[in-house]
């Protein structure tokens, strides 16, 4: 089921009136990044206000989220002597089937999920459609079927919306919709909804039907149903061998008597049923058919309701196949409800902007883990497109409510931000306020010196070529052409001169577009309570600190893909689970409790940077040499690779191999290899784009080449595999818009054409009333040039609909699981970002050259 997002606040404000004393406490499952974690702030906070106790427990991949269904979700059931309760899902189940994963369905009752209710923030996509339109207790039996619907709208829900009448208590999954599900998957739901209702069908009696009935176009494989299923890990059976396989593929049973398939991927196939081969068809009258003498047979029914099951598993398989994105941050989802039940504040506000900040760092974009064609047009134009400037505007708005400014000072902030200058200090001691800054993109240009922040900045790297001497270069006649030498870039930037940071900003507007660098800074602001379109976030804790939101993006991040250097020694042994603690000696060095043992204290250290108490900030700094000695690392890895053209170009995508020097060790964590893989991409779409600039290419400028990143394990004798987009990440809702407007207007022209016809043929018709026989070579003259003006018409619109096509989406994830499933190759996919996998050392050339006759974006 799917909650509105009208409706964000129902859910909560019911678990407040059923909560008491003896209630069982909240569970919360968090994945490992910093917008999850932002997202799991606001709502303890929330849940701490209104007394209502709360369990963390952090989920690193599939393997630990089905272990917390098992040891924490399943004990909860009232089935299994629990009393219910509520589990909430942060960035993890989101393209999963969770009535599997999380046990909830009962061995001797599936019809009931135990009194547990699951609340799924999941910002990736594409959703699994069984969560979120069905979900309920009861829906998946095949037994009265043409009840489901009667039986949902009784208990508040309809085709998967709930609706204000519903009642908690039954259990049930529960989807916090964002806006997407119901502007964008209207057709998903009539076609999900088709599938359930449809009786149960055999298709093997009708194999020897004409062959355009067996071609449904879903990619389904005769002999899938017949293949040995892998196990998922060796957790299962014992064996370590098996944690390099495919991923987790749940089975269940839909209405329609079929086995769907549901993965990590989300990618869906639908199996025959064996049994129903021995099920006799009955046939149905179809109401929209005309009457006819004869009755149709039964076979005629039969491919009809074949026909039309194919044609609503096609739109499905669609929308599984399209590949993975990104939508709204949770952290601003969680804060939309915080703002609903009138709890927000600046501390909330502050940490859903970090939420929001961090996508960006992370490559998060909505096509897929890759670079963002968005870095082109402001200074922090990040996540999202105009979708996600429209998400920052409303937080800006909220900074301006929440942090009105103090009358006697109004006039200098007035000047401070028409100059443009960035804040590094607070107003008093007191002060912690949220303010505007209009944020270079350099990268934690307060806590580093000018040239090592510019030296660093992804942006400002791929753009001048600082892997290069000659880029080096550049960037040393730009400081010098704005007038700062080398020896005060290379100072702290708080100790630069007051002077110069305050024409900085006038400066890199005036001297940076010489070097192609118009995105460098955000434009300037029209007035004091104009839209500040690009600007950053700073907050200031008193004379403690002053943090940009990207700062404490980069710093989480940073601790939790390289981890406090004491982090294990100082760690209390009781935030280690208890699993671990029992068969620490027996587990594999692959395994995903080796593997929580050093994630675990990062995660609660990152947790704790984000605290709202006072030791916030002191923990940020201290933790900012770390995320320092992070991009110092990529900035080397990412030069060597480049300047020694290691970078090979495939069929499909670029790769390369990340096997020596002396950071090897720290880009085996995904989101630092995905961090290099961001940064070593951007510089290789810049160069494509000059390469076609040169060369005067006159077509428009193609999205930059997919990169494959392997970074090696020596430890485990494997190798970590990302792979990420190469741009065209973010829609150009501009131009869409734009599009949609000239074929409004092409409608109007069209409609307007068709009745002067009309016109025309009624006067030719009262002149020809004597001349009857020409009237209907006439009227055939008509209709071909009407049919024609159609058929131009159709073709300019298909041509601006594949137009919008140019978002490509990253298929990384879908592309594995086929590699997977047609080779011999070991790999073990446990991450929830489907584009990370793990790969034997010794075959990891047989997966590369699978992978590269595969659709890597679409």
């Amino acid at each position: 089921m799917y909650l509105p997002r009208r409706l964000i606040s129902h859910l909560y404000l019911q678990l407040l009136k059923s909560h008491h004393p003896l209630s069982p406490p909240v569970l919360l499952l968090v994945a490992l990044d910093p917008d999850a974690l932002c997202a799991c702030r606001i709502l303890t906070a929330l849940l701490k206000r209104d007394y209502i106790p709360h369990k963390i427990q952090p989920v690193v991949g599939y393997g630990d989220l089905a272990r917390a269904g098992e040891e924490l979700v399943k004990p909860m059931q009232t089935s299994n002597g629990g009393s219910g309760g509520v589990v909430v899902c942060l960035g993890v189940g989101g393209l999963v089937d969770l009535s599997e994963i999380l046990c909830l369905n009962a061995e001797d009752d599936a019809d009931d999920m135990g009194g547990v209710e699951v609340w799924v923030f999941d910002s990736r996509r594409p959703w699994n459609l069984g969560n979120v339109f069905g979900g309920q207790p009861g829906i998946n039996q095949s037994s009265e079927q043409t009840d489901v619907l009667a039986r949902q709208k009784g208990r508040g829900v309809d085709k998967g919306c709930v609706s204000q009448s519903y009642a908690s208590g039954s259990g049930g999954i529960f989807v916090y919709d964002d806006g997407d599900i119901e502007e964008e998957l209207i057709r998903e739901r009539e076609a999900y909804w088709a599938l359930m209702e449809m009786p149960e069908v055999d298709e093997d009696d009708d194999d020897e039907s004409d062959g355009s009935d067996c071609e449904d176009g879903l990619g389904h494989d005769p002999g899938l149903g017949s293949k040995k299923r892998k196990s998922w890990s060796g957790h299962e059976d014992g064996d370590e061998s098996d944690d390099y396989d495919e991923p987790p593929r749940r089975r269940r049973r839909s209405d329609s008597g079929s086995f769907i398939i549901s993965s990590p991927s989300n990618q869906r196939q639908i199996l025959h049923d064996s049994s129903s081969s021995s099920r006799s068809v009955t046939p149905v009258s179809d109401p929209l058919s005309p009457v006819a003498p004869k009755q149709p047979s039964a076979r005629s029914l039969r491919r009809r309701l074949i026909r039309l099951k194919r044609k609503h598993e096609a739109v499905l398989q669609a929308y599984y196949s399209s590949g993975t994105s990104y939508s709204e941050p949770i952290s601003s989802l969680v804060y939309s409800l915080a703002s609903e039940l009138g709890r927000e504040d600046n501390d909330l506000l502050w940490l859903a902007i970090v939420g929001v900040s961090s996508l960006e760092l992370s490559g998060r974009t909505m096509s897929g883990v890759g670079i963002s064609s968005a870095s082109e047009s402001g200074g922090s134009a990040g996540w999202g497109g105009e979708r996600g400037e429209r998400v920052r505007q409303i937080l800006r708005d909220e900074v301006h409510r929440l942090n009105p400014p103090d009358p006697y000072e109004r006039d200098r902030d007035i000047r401070g931000e028409i100059n443009g200058v960035i804040p590094t200090t607070a107003r008093s001691p007191t002060d912690k306020s949220i303010r505007l800054s209009p944020e270079p993109r350099f990268l934690l240009v307060r806590h580093w010196s000018l040239y090592d922040s510019m030296l660093h900045s992804p942006y400002l790297a791929s753009r001048l070529h600082v892997w290069t001497e000659n880029g080096r270069k550049r960037l040393h006649k730009l400081l010098a052409k704005m007038g700062v030498s080398l020896s005060q870039c290379r100072q702290s930037y708080t100790h630069m001169d007051m002077e110069l940071k305050r024409v900085l900003r006038q400066r890199l507007l005036k001297y940076a577009p010489m070097y192609g660098l118009d995105g460098l800074v955000p434009p300037e602001a029209s007035g004091h309570a104009a839209s500040r379109e690009g600007w950053g976030f700073v907050r200031c804790w008193g004379w403690k600190a002053c943090l940009s939101a990207t700062d404490v993006g980069v710093i989480v991040g940073a601790i939790l893909e390289v981890g406090p250097e004491d982090a294990c020694s100082s760690w209390d042994a009781k935030h280690v689970s208890g699993p671990r603690n029992d068969n620490s000696s027996n587990d594999p060095p692959g395994s995903a409790w080796s593997d929580m043992s050093s994630l675990l204290p990062r995660f609660w250290t990152a947790y704790d940077t984000l605290s709202l108490t006072s030791e916030a900030p002191t923990l940020l700094l201290e933790a900012l040499p770390l995320a320092q000695h992070l991009h110092r690392a990529i900035l080397r890895t990412g030069t060597s690779l480049l300047s020694k053209h290691q970078i090979r170009h495939l069929r499909a995508f670029r790769i390369a191999v990340v096997k020596d020097g002396p950071d090897v060790k720290l880009f085996t964590n995904p989101g630092a290899l995905t961090k290099l893989a961001l940064w070593i991409g951007e510089a290789i779409s810049v160069q494509e784009r000059e390469k076609g600039a040169s060369l005067k290419v006159g077509r428009k400028r193609a999205p930059g080449t997919p990169l494959v990143l392997a970074g090696l394990d020596e430890d485990r004798d494997l190798y970590v595999v990302v792979g990420t987009g190469g741009g065209g990440g973010v829609i150009d809702y501009a131009a869409m818009s734009k599009r949609q407007d000239e074929r409004r207007k092409k409608k109007e022209e069209k409609e307007k054409k068709r009745q002067e016809r009309e016109e025309r043929r009624a006067q030719r018709a009262a002149e020809r009333a004597g001349r009857g026989e020409d009237e209907d070579e006439e009227e055939e003259a008509d209709d071909t040039e009407e049919s024609s003006s159609e058929s131009s018409e159709s073709e300019s619109e298909g041509e601006q609909t594949h137009g919008n096509q140019h978002l490509l989406r990253n298929r990384f994830g879908l592309a594995f699981q086929e590699v997977v499933q047609e080779t011999n190759t070991r790999v073990r996919i446990d991450s929830f970002e489907h584009c990370v996998v793990e790969v034997q050392r010794e075959h990891l050339g047989g997966f590369l050259e699978a992978l590269s006759f595969r659709s890597v974006v679409g």
